[in-house]
């Protein structure tokens, strides 16, 4: 049976939401979450259920999480986050946050999530969000200043990052006017966050906003995956003996399984089959170039048992 005869196209039930790309299912999480914390803190609540809650207070971000580490899913939480009503923090709000990232990780975000595959974007963008998160905590001196954060600006900082290294000659338009090549763009916002982590006032995470610059950068140029990161504990268990059975007739220290022919590879028949379901799921682009040389090894393999 060839690479091409295995179950993986052709016939396969689409998964959930299969029409939803990531970018799209991040912007309507945070949507529906902005609005439902709208709704739990406001008066028409309170005639419904004798209860009036903030989802910002209980899910953002503190400066002092080493002293609290049991909130380490805030890490993160915060992400999904956006300037809102808090009743920690009643002051002002408006939902230009929100609009501001939700637009721009649009617009960058679809062109990456095409490179990566869906799978692997998810993975990308969400482990920006708590590598900004780290790097926001150790900048507020580890919860000298008491805190908190909210909002999807690293991970859409690491999308912009990302998309400037994959496309760095792509033409911008700032404010839908002003054409800039997307790395003059990058240097805009490189600038503008050093000065404002510089300067240290005002309301904007300058610092996370660079957290996740710098994993989005350090991504694309050490060429990651988070996916076999995300295995790993799997192949781990995998490479555990198995039980094995032996024919009546082999010597008592055969090891030959009773289902293996000569010149099988379980293993590489199994890796083959991880990485087919991957392909599957993300689609090829997500593959790393040893995955590939994996596909072509086996490929190779079997064209030769043919002959």
């Amino acid at each position: 049976m060839g690479l091409q005869d295995r179950g993986y196209s052709g016939g396969r039930r689409s998964g959930f939401a299969p029409e939803w790309s990531a970018v799209q299912g991040i912007i309507a999480c945070c949507i529906a979450i902005w609005l439902a914390n709208f709704i739990l803190t406001g008066d028409l609540i309170r005639e419904i259920i004798p209860l009036r809650l903030s989802l910002n207070d209980l899910f953002c971000l503190r400066s002092n999480l080493p002293e609290t580490p049991w909130r380490f899913w805030s890490l993160l939480t915060y992400g999904f986050l956006h300037d809102g009503p808090s009743l920690e923090a009643p002051g002002p709000y408006s939902p230009i946050h929100l609009v501001f990232n939700m637009l721009t990780l649009w617009f960058f975000g679809r062109e990456l999530e095409n490179v990566l595959g869906r799978g692997e974007f998810l993975r990308f963008y969400c482990t920006a969000i708590v590598f900004a998160g780290i790097a926001w905590v150790v900048g507020e001196g580890f919860g000298g200043t008491g805190g908190r954060l909210v909002g999807a600006s690293g991970g859409v900082m690491a999308v912009v990052a990302a998309f400037i290294w994959y496309y760095p000659n792509q033409t911008i338009l700032i404010y839908g006017v002003l054409p800039v090549p997307a790395w003059a763009l990058g240097l805009l916002y490189l600038v503008s966050d050093i000065q404002g982590a510089a300067d240290g006032r005002g309301s904007v995470a300058h610092v996370a906003h660079l957290g996740g610059a710098v994993f989005g950068l350090l991504y694309t140029w050490r060429g990651w995956n988070l996916e076999s990161l995300s295995e790993a504990p799997a192949r781990w268990f995998a490479r555990r003996p198995r039980m094995r059975v032996f024919r009546p007739s082999e010597p008592t220290g055969s090891s030959r399984p009773l289902s293996t022919r000569p010149g099988d590879d379980p293993r590489l028949d199994d890796e083959v089959d991880r990485i087919l379901e991957k392909i599957s799921r993300s689609g090829e682009s997500s593959l790393s170039p040893s995955e590939r040389e994996t596909l072509t090894h086996a490929s190779q393999r079997l064209k030769g048992r043919k002959g």
